[in-house]
């Protein structure tokens, strides 16, 4: 970040007449409690427009096609700063309006494209001509300061796109990809036998009840790789809510599953405050299985665990700098200005998509997409919740859907579909397979039918055996996916890099190619479906077997709203992204 100082109140300045930059209706689950005090401390973040970002963008789609003649030429992190930079009006614009209210001291991202302040709950209000209050989520009990709309001189409109926080209500404590335990003796479980593949290959038996990481290594055609730790090649982790990862949890897990890599470690990298308390009964499961699978999968490639502060309880008695801002644009802001970040970095946490506005959703996709643009491959898990909220109960469920304003209604939501993004056309032959097959009117009005479809693929989510706080414990999710497909990117990363070819980066329309297709280095998922909202929720199928809408679907081929293209064959995947 680069420190700048305003110090003059700029005189002239023009008159303050405040137009609504945004506003929004009070997210389900959240009340308004109480005032705050008006000398607490608010980290302000303000987005400048990025006007040549389209630019960026079509870079973006031409190093990640394997069709076009510049894949896997990605930018540097001075070309991509130099694209995405604001026009300097507008930041000339945005600190003289700081300077009017004599805020001192503000930081900028290397790009420029972000301006941060910190002030009081008393000057935000009047910056942004609105009403801070304390918020109370109903179900956790606990508590954030957010306003549900506000306003910007009408000369700043064109030259700011987003001001946080304001009307995000991401939870104090995201809901992290759910981890499913298994019962203890479970992890003893000794199966004899062979399970013989669909394409011939052998599987240990204990893989239809444990998964290991040789588990993985057979199920995706990955025995016998071996990767290197002298081609430049890294690995990285997320992680949020002071889920710490242990190492002593990690030597054991090596001793038990990966022995040529005990005594080796990761590095810990810490972000806005993050901690990795090394107490053994504060270890996190979620951090240990990401970095126990991710790491274990890969060793000995670099790896990276990040800790990153935030989201921490609003204390009214405590007039601290308020740290609750959104971590993922923490733990962002610090990665983009990174001069070389991981080129795999997987993430096993989520939000609630009706607390999430649309300008910010947007802003924070472009930072994603200057990552990618720079050759690094961000896997998300895409949760565990269905077309549901997660509860089992049909009569207490919650299935609503998001508009951008956080107006929600009751919707058995497709789980294939954002509201806010549309579909890139690297999906549209596979999505319309799919869509195709289904009668005329099926779900209507429940999915956005030309949305961004997810997920893109899928890996194994159960019964991962880990060591947590020194015990073998069986966890899952997809929080177990997204680490585990990770590392097979990193492998694949490996491959790539001893052949003196570059980095996968943004791998979907990779994923989505004829060429993965035609060699079937996706495993296809025909059996199973995604209950929630009181129904069978979406299958992995197309064809429907019952006129009811919100019937289940019968197993067939390609790609579906529960597990996407598939599940990964290394080995293939390895022929076609090594192929000259």
């Amino acid at each position: 970040m680069l420190l700048s100082t305003v110090l003059a109140r700029f005189s002239g300045f023009p008159d303050l007449s405040f137009l609504i930059k945004e506003s929004i209706d009070s997210p389900r689950l959240w009340s308004r409690h109480s005032t705050p005090l008006p000398e607490t401390k608010i980290k302000l973040r303000i987005g400048l427009p990025q006007p040549n970002f389209h630019v960026l963008e079509q870079k973006l789609h031409k190093s990640s096609n394997p069709h076009h003649e510049r894949y896997g030429q990605y930018l540097s992190k001075e070309e991509v700063e130099s694209i995405v930079a604001p026009r300097p009006e507008s930041i000339n614009a945005v600190e003289r309006w700081l300077a009017s209210f004599e805020i001192a001291s503000l930081m900028h991202s290397p790009a420029k494209d972000w301006v941060t302040a910190l002030v009081p709950i008393r000057l935000a209000e009047q910056m942004l001509n609105t009403k801070y209050h304390v918020w109370k989520h109903d179900v956790t009990g606990e508590y954030t300061v957010r306003t549900t709309e506000y306003s910007l001189p009408e000369h700043l409109h064109e030259h700011v796109d987003v001001v946080q926080p304001t009307t995000m209500f991401s939870q104090p404590k995201p809901a992290n990809s759910t981890v499913l335990w298994y019962p203890e003796e479970d992890t003893s479980a000794d199966i004899l036998g062979e399970l013989i593949l669909g394409n011939g290959d052998r599987v240990d038996g204990i893989c239809n009840h444990i998964i290991t990481l040789t588990c993985l290594r057979q199920l995706y055609n990955a025995t016998g790789y071996h990767p290197s730790n002298e081609v430049g090649n890294a690995i990285g982790v997320t992680g949020y809510l002071k889920q710490y990862a242990d190492y002593d949890d990690l030597q054991i897990f090596y001793a038990d599953q990966n022995p040529r890599a005990v005594g080796s470690s990761f590095n810990f990298v810490s972000i806005n405050g993050g901690e990795n308390d090394q107490d053994i009964w504060k270890a996190g499961v979620e951090a240990d299985l990401d970095v126990q699978y991710a790491f274990g999968l890969t060793n000995p490639i670099n790896a990276t665990f990040y800790s990153t502060g935030g989201a921490s309880p609003y204390l009214r008695e405590q007039l601290r700098p308020d740290n609750d801002n959104e971590p993922y644009t923490e733990w962002l802001s610090y990665v983009l200005a990174h001069p070389s970040p991981p080129l795999v970095i997987s993430t096993s946490y989520g939000d609630d998509e009706q607390t999430v506005p649309e300008p910010y959703a947007n802003r924070i996709c472009k930072d994603f997409a200057q990552l990618g643009a720079r050759g690094v491959s961000v896997i998300f898990s895409s949760g565990d919740l269905g077309v549901g909220d997660g509860n089992s109960n049909p009569k207490t469920q919650k299935c609503l859907s998001n508009d951008g304003r956080n107006v929600t209604k009751f919707l058995p939501v497709f789980p294939a579909s954002f509201m806010q993004f549309p579909r890139p056309s690297y999906q549209n032959e596979a999505v319309e397979a799919y869509l195709d097959t289904l009668p005329s009117g099926t779900y209507a009005g429940l999915y956005n039918a030309t949305g961004r479809a997810y997920p893109d693929v899928s890996a194994q989510g159960d019964y991962f055996r880990i060591v947590h706080r020194g015990v073998p414990t069986l966890v899952g999710g997809t929080s177990a996916s997204a680490p585990a497909f990770a590392g097979l990117v990193a492998l694949l990363n490996d491959a790539r890099l001893k052949n003196k070819q570059p980095p996968l980066g943004f791998l979907n329309p990779l994923l989505y190619s004829k060429a993965v297709k035609t060699a079937n280095a996706l495993n296809d998922i025909t059996i199973g479906h995604n209950a929630g909202c009181g129904t069978e929720g979406f299958n992995v199928s197309r064809l429907l077997i019952s006129t009811d809408v919100l019937s289940k679907m019968q197993a067939t081929y390609g790609w579906d709203p529960v597990t996407g293209l598939g599940t990964p064959n290394f080995g293939l995947l390895k022929d076609i992204v090594t192929a000259a």
